[in-house]
C-alpha cells in the first residue's frame, strides 16, 4: 500500500496534507446517507444486547477473540479485493502506519471490547450503550491537548460540562459501596466509562495518523488486534466451550455486523459526508440499546439512567461541530 506514488506523493506534502485536514462539505446529506447513518446507529446499538446474549453460554475474552477474529478476515478479505496490502516496514511512514494501527488495535478494538464483555455481566445493555454516547464529550477535552485544530470554545465548555453531570449522574455516588449491585456493578459502571475513553482515544490515534487508505489502517489494527486477544483468551480462558446457538449466533452478529459492516458503511460515510456527520450516530446508539434491552432482554432502567440519557445528549448536541464544515 504505501508503495503506491500517489500514496507516497501524499505523505510528502505538507500542502496536500493541510488542505485534507480543511475539507468543506457544501451539499446536503443525501437521503441514501441518511439511511446508511441509520443503519449504522442501530447495528451498533444492537451489538450490546447482542454481547449480553453471548455472555449466558460464551466467556468473555472468547467472546472478543472470535469476534475480532471475524471481522479482520472480512475487511481483509475486502482490503485485498480492492489491490490493497499490509505496509513494509522500509520507510519512516510505513512503520508510523503500524505504530498507529497497534493504537487502533488497542484503544478502538482489544481494550473496549474487553471492559464491555466483563462490565456487561453485571450492568444492562442500556446502560453500556448510554456511555457510548459519552465518547465525542471526552474527545473534546482530549482533543483540546492532542489536536492542534480541536481547540475548546465557550460552547463546547459547555456541553461538556452538561454531559459530565450527566456522566455524573450516570454512574451514581458511592458506586464503590454496597447496594443492589453491590460493588461488581460499580465497578463495571466505571469499566463501561473507561471503554468510552478508549473510544475516544483511538479517534485522536487515529486522527493523527498519516495519511493512507482508511481500510489498510482497519485491516492492520483488527489484525494485530486478534492476534494479541486470541493469544490471551487461549491462555486465560482455554479453547472455547460448547455455548448455545444463540450465544454463537450472537457472536457471529458481533463481528460480521458492528465490528466488519459498520466499518465498511463507516469508511463510505466519511468519504461521501465527512466524519461531522457520522458523529451524528451517538444519538442513536444508546437509543438503540435502551430500547431493544428493554424490549428483548426485560431489562429495567432507573429514572437516574434516563436522566443521564438526556443530560449526555443535550451536552452532545450542545457542543456537537456544525455538519457544513468537517476535518477530515
Amino acid at each position: 500500500m504505501p508503495s503506491e506514488p500517489g500514496f507516497r506523493a501524499l505523505s510528502r506534502s505538507p500542502r496536500l496534507r493541510a488542505n485534507l485536514h480543511s475539507v468543506t462539505f457544501m451539499t446536503s446529506p443525501k437521503p441514501s446517507s441518511w439511511a446508511i447513518l441509520a443503519l449504522t446507529g442501530l447495528a451498533w446499538g444492537v451489538s450490546f444486547p447482542a454481547m449480553r446474549v453471548a455472555l449466558e453460554a460464551l466467556t468473555p475474552l472468547t467472546i472478543v477473540a472470535i469476534r475480532l477474529s471475524i471481522a479482520a478476515a472480512v475487511i481483509w478479505a475486502v482490503a485485498r479485493a480492492r489491490g490493497y496490502r499490509l505496509p513494509g516496514w522500509e520507510t519512516q511512514t510505513e512503520r508510523r502506519i503500524w505504530v498507529a494501527s497497534f493504537g487502533m488495535a488497542m484503544l478502538s478494538n482489544a481494550l473496549p471490547f474487553t471492559l464491555l464483555m466483563f462490565s456487561l455481566q453485571f450492568v444492562s445493555a442500556g446502560f453500556a450503550g448510554i456511555t457510548m454516547a459519552v465518547v465525542p464529550l471526552l474527545v473534546l477535552p482530549l482533543g483540546h491537548w492532542l489536536l492542534p485544530d480541536q481547540r475548546l470554545t465557550a460552547r463546547k465548555v459547555l456541553g461538556f460540562a452538561i454531559g459530565f453531570v450527566g456522566v455524573f449522574v450516570l454512574i451514581g455516588p458511592g458506586i464503590l459501596t454496597p447496594g443492589t449491585g453491590g460493588m461488581a456493578e460499580g465497578l463495571a459502571r466505571v469499566g463501561c466509562i473507561l471503554a468510552a475513553l478508549c473510544y475516544a482515544l483511538g479517534s485522536i490515534v487515529t486522527r493523527r495518523a498519516p495519511p493512507g487508505p482508511s481500510l489498510v489502517f482497519t485491516a492492520a489494527a483488527l489484525l494485530m488486534a486478534t492476534c494479541i486477544m486470541v493469544s490471551l483468551a487461549l491462555l486465560v480462558e482455554g479453547l472455547p466451550t460448547a455455548g448455545t446457538p444463540s450465544a454463537w449466533l450472537a457472536v457471529a452478529y458481533l463481528g460480521l455486523i458492528p465490528t466488519a459492516l459498520a466499518t465498511l458503511m463507516l469508511v463510505y460515510l466519511i468519504k461521501r459526508e465527512g466524519p461531522a456527520f457520522l458523529s451524528l450516530a451517538n444519538y442513536q446508539v444508546p437509543i438503540w440499546a435502551v430500547l431493544l434491552g428493554t424490549l428483548f432482554l426485560d431489562e429495567v432502567l432507573p429514572p437516574s439512567f434516563l436522566a443521564a440519557l438526556v443530560l449526555v445528549l443535550l451536552g452532545l448536541a450542545i457542543s456537537q461541530a456544525r455538519i457544513g464544515r468537517v476535518r477530515a
